[in-house]
């Protein structure tokens, strides 16, 4: 969406002003960050045995506890927002001299190779954590190479969305009747202590995941699930909340979103940036509220339709957005991705070794600089 903004903005947006796109862009992609654990929870759960290698939230789908899961994650935004707050301005008196330290002594590569190899070393299946790595990554490399318009979608669509989503289509997933009435209560000063000690280091570190900045905390934390995915909405929004910061402070651009800012302004201004952080707040609260809202109404309509059609409808959509934006060839590339996803899922490890599509090509762009 912020490249199809960026894009229209010579053309028929021109008329309106590009700080008005900032806002919208900025607003678009918080609310994206509370509203994207619905499918990401309640779409492509895992068969019976096998939800306790995904994420907690599809454990707790199983449970009939989904709507608990969304809530979870979507007041670990919220508390998060609230952090990026009180955390920007003394981040922004030390981000600066930090990153230029880190490039200086050419840091960066050693630090992404140091987070890729913790990853895997911490899997159970060490040797396989390796290959999800290698393969996704080995995919990354010829991907964004190819020259395709917007590679990213049919890469990520593949790799973490349509594989999924087909296993859950090829198991014939059945969801048991939830249950959104139920109360569930965390211990939150953990989780969130965690946050504020990994989630900056999205600023520093490119290509870097909140999943991955998420499985580092929790080596030091041990949380349990519930508390884990309460984490992992707050790192997810603090994560989007530092790319701006990152664009304002070092002139970088960590997400989508931080690149179609500076396509319509260049790197902010202290005024804009305030009023970015004004808009984050103001959307993050919203975004709260609308979360919940349409969890509740997904839920109707899980119930009321087949799971498997729910699914085969989803993918189909990807597919034909897919086809729009990227062509016929990130068609190609969304199959061949998905293939790879679900090779990368049958090894049995975290999936957010498949990172490695991203950041091998971030650890060789910086080793050959």
């Amino acid at each position: 969406m912020g490249a199809i903004i960026v894009s229209l903005s010579i053309s028929f947006l021109a008329g309106i002003p590009a700080v008005y796109l900032v806002v919208f862009i900025v607003s678009m992609s918080i609310t994206h960050v509370f509203v994207d654990f619905i499918p990401s929870i309640f779409l492509g759960a895992p068969e019976d045995g096998t939800e306790l290698s995904v994420l907690p939230g599809h454990e707790m789908l199983k449970q009939g506890l989904g709507f608990q899961a969304v809530r979870l994650a979507s007041l670990g935004c919220l508390f998060g927002i609230f952090i990026f707050v009180l955390m920007f301005l003394p981040l922004s008196l030390v981000a600066k001299k930090i990153y230029e330290f880190t490039l200086t002594a050419n840091l960066i590569p050693f630090l992404l190779i140091g987070v890729s190899l913790n990853l895997i070393l911490v899997e159970k299946r060490k040797f396989s954590g390796l290959v999800a790595f290698m393969v996704s990554g080995a995919l990354g490399l010829v991907v964004l190479n190819l020259g395709i318009k917007e590679p990213l979608l049919p890469l990520l669509a593949g790799l973490f969305g349509t594989s999924t989503l087909f296993l859950a289509i090829k198991n014939k997933t059945q969801i048991r009747k939830q249950e959104p009435g139920k109360i569930i209560k965390i211990k939150k000063i953990k989780p969130l202590l965690t946050s504020i000690f990994v989630s900056p280091l999205s600023i520093f570190l490119p290509t870097i995941s909140s999943g991955q900045m998420a499985v580092i905390g929790n080596q030091f934390s041990k949380l349990e699930k519930k508390e884990f995915l309460f984490m992992l909405g707050t790192i997810n929004v603090l994560a989007m909340a530092f790319s701006f910061l990152a664009l304002f402070l070092i002139s970088k651009t960590r997400t989508g979103s931080s690149a179609a800012i500076e396509s319509l302004l260049g790197v902010p201004k202290k005024e804009i940036f305030i009023l970015i952080i004004f808009v984050a707040l103001l959307s993050g609260c919203l975004a709260f509220l609308i979360t919940k809202i349409l969890a509740r109404k997904f839920i109707l309509i899980l119930e009321k339709i087949n799971y498997t059609k729910v699914c085969v409808i989803t993918l189909l959509i990807v597919s034909i957005i897919t086809l729009i934006v990227s062509g016929f060839f990130g068609l190609l590339v969304l199959v061949i991705s998905t293939l790879t996803g679900i090779y990368c899922i049958s090894l049995k490890v975290s999936r957010v070794n498949m990172m490695g599509c991203l950041l091998l090509q971030t650890i060789i762009f910086y080793l050959t600089l």
